[in-house]
C-alpha cells in the first residue's frame, strides 16, 4: 500500500472522531446523559451481531455493521436530525449527500466508493441488509425511551401514533422484533410514559 494511501486513510480515521461530539437527543439506558453519535453506531453495530438471527432472512453481517458503523458519519456535517422534528425532514438530503462525499472523499479513491455504497445502500432501504440495519436503528431509541420512562418522547412531546408509525419500519427487518417493539409500544402507552 502507498504511504499515500495510509496518509489519507489517517485523515479519515482522525476526521470520524469528531462523531463522538454529535449529540443525539437520546439518553441513554436509565440515564439523564444524552447519546452521542458513536456511541449510537457501536451499539446498533453489537446489536446486529447479537440479534441478527432474527432478521426476517438470512443477512450478510458484515455489510450490515458497516452500515451500522458509517451510517451516521454524515452528521459530522449535517448535523443529528431528531427523528420526530417537525421542522426538518429526517430523511437523506443534500446536505447529508455533501457530507458524504466530503468525508468518504478523504479516503483512497477505492475505499471511498466502497463505503459510498455502503451509505447509499443503507439510505435507500431497497437490500435485507439495509432493512435489517435501519430495523436496529429505530429499535435502539425506542428501547432507551422505554428505560428512561418516556425519555424524549415526554421530552418533545411525541405521540403513540408518531412512534408507532416511525418504529414500524421494523417490521421490514425483522418480524420476530416487530412484535416485540409494538408490545413495548402499547406496554409505555398503559404505563403513561407515552401519549395516546
Amino acid at each position: 500500500m502507498e504511504s499515500t494511501d495510509l496518509f489519507r486513510q489517517i485523515e479519515f480515521i482522525k476526521e470520524v472522531d469528531k462523531l463522538k461530539y454529535i449529540v443525539r437527543k437520546t439518553k441513554l439506558f436509565n440515564s439523564d446523559r444524552n447519546e452521542n453519535d458513536a456511541e449510537h453506531s457501536w451499539h446498533l453495530a453489537l446489536m446486529a451481531i447479537v440479534l441478527a438471527g432474527h432478521a426476517n432472512v438470512p443477512v450478510d453481517l458484515l455489510k450490515v455493521v458497516k452500515m451500522l458503523l458509517i451510517h451516521d458519519i454524515v452528521e459530522i456535517d449535517a448535523g443529528d436530525t431528531f427523528i420526530y422534528d417537525t421542522q426538518k425532514s429526517h430523511d437523506n438530503t443534500a446536505e447529508e449527500r455533501a457530507a458524504a462525499n466530503r468525508i468518504f472523499g478523504l479516503l483512497p479513491e477505492a475505499q471511498a466508493a466502497e463505503l459510498m455504497a455502503v451509505w447509499e445502500e443503507f439510505e435507500a432501504q431497497q437490500t435485507n441488509e439495509a432493512k435489517f440495519a435501519r430495523a436496529m436503528d429505530r429499535l435502539e431509541p425506542l428501547l432507551q425511551n422505554t428505560s428512561n420512562n418516556g425519555g424524549t418522547w415526554a421530552e418533545f412531546g411525541v405521540t403513540y401514533e408518531k412512534v408507532y408509525t416511525k418504529k414500524q419500519v421494523i417490521q421490514q427487518g425483522s418480524a420476530t422484533i416487530w412484535q416485540y417493539a409494538e408490545q413495548l409500544i402499547n406496554e409505555s402507552v398503559d404505563r403513561g410514559i407515552l401519549e395516546r
